[in-house]
């Protein structure tokens, strides 16, 4: 549990699919880009160092429910809910698609930080180095960012692609609507003087933030509680004061990945179509599926349509049923 300071490199690929933008597709993993410095509290027995876990209980009578008599609703009005079947909650799911599809290109300054939500890395998969590298150039020299849409695990995300040092970022984004407005909320008027600010208050406010300015460096700005919680583990490890408990076995799946073919060539078809995307039947037989950042490579069929028509689609989670059976645990 040693502590350098720096979180390890992720390098277990969570998603496979490919970037889209006009014709050209970037074939990319994506990789966890943080790694939570909260500290987790499992509970247990004491009696058995055994993990405790919820049941799904009817909350009126206190009982345990069989998942076959559990069905989903809507709170629609206070105490009237709308009843959803499985089958209508599935046909709900966007369509599941391995691209990371980019549906504009705006300045990088153009997105307020309230929507950001969590960061992924991208990483070049299948020779796919070239225009990778030249996406993130691109948008580098440009300043500009790019807005696509993402399935991950049947959930649709708006997200936004950030050029950074070597790496373009996949930061998810908020959706529009859920930024709540601060219209109603009591804020003072914009402009020093219509808030009533000196012209002496000003300078020493602006003197104290130029004191205070430093270079970001993120290990400034650590988790104090989560690192004092690590010391007494610690130490009470080193005392072998440690406890055997059951493990829990957790399921693991890859989702598959996507080829690339000829860049030069759909580079100029993009901008010759000012920049449309190809129409449903050809991504859906793979028709402009791939580019390759080598001209010389023979083509090959695309398996990101492949991949996404073989995919089973998994079942909706509740808006506000209980919660399954799972490990106790609880986030500090």
């Amino acid at each position: 549990m040693a502590d350098d300071g720096k979180a390890p490199t992720s390098t277990r690929t969570m998603w496979k699919g490919a970037i889209s933008f006009g014709l050209v597709h970037i074939p990319v993993g994506l990789y966890a880009a943080t790694a939570s410095s909260g500290i987790d509290f499992d509970w247990l027995d004491k009696r058995s160092m055994e993990p405790v876990g919820y049941k799904r209980v009817n909350k009126v009578t206190g009982k345990e429910i069989a998942t076959a008599d559990i069905v989903k609703g809507v709170e629609y009005e206070d105490g009237r809910y709308v009843i959803l079947s499985p089958e209508e909650i599935a046909a709900a799911f966007p369509k599941t698609t391995q691209t990371i599809e980019i549906e504009a290109f705006l300045d990088a300054d153009e997105i307020p930080f309230v929507y950001l939500e969590r960061p992924y890395y991208t990483a070049p998969l299948k020779r796919g180095e070239k225009v990778y590298a030249l996406l993130r150039e691109a948008l580098r020299k440009s300043n500009k960012v790019g807005v696509a849409k993402v399935v991950i695990q049947t959930k649709q995300h708006l997200a936004v692609l950030i050029p950074c040092g070597r790496a373009l970022i996949l930061n998810l984004l908020r959706w529009g609507g859920e930024i709540r407005s601060f219209e109603q909320l009591n804020l003072p008027p914009l402009d020093a003087k219509a808030a009533g600010i000196k012209d002496a208050e000003m300078t020493m406010a602006m003197q104290l933030i130029e004191d205070m300015t430093q270079e970001w460096d993120a290990d400034n700005f650590r988790n104090s509680f989560a690192d004092e919680i690590n010391k007494l583990i610690e130490t009470k490890a080193a005392a072998g004061d440690i406890a055997d408990v059951v493990k829990v076995e957790r399921e693991a799946g890859a989702p598959a990945g996507a080829d690339v073919l000829d860049l030069t060539s759909l580079l100029k078809r993009s901008l010759e179509g000012g920049g449309r995307k190809p129409s449903p039947s050809r991504a859906a037989d793979g028709g402009s599926a791939s580019v390759t950042a080598l001209p010389s490579a023979k083509r090959a069929p695309a398996k990101t349509a492949t991949a996404a028509k073989k995919a089973p689609a998994r079942k909706a989670p509740a808006a506000k049923s209980a919660p399954a059976k799972k490990t106790g645990r609880r986030t500090a």
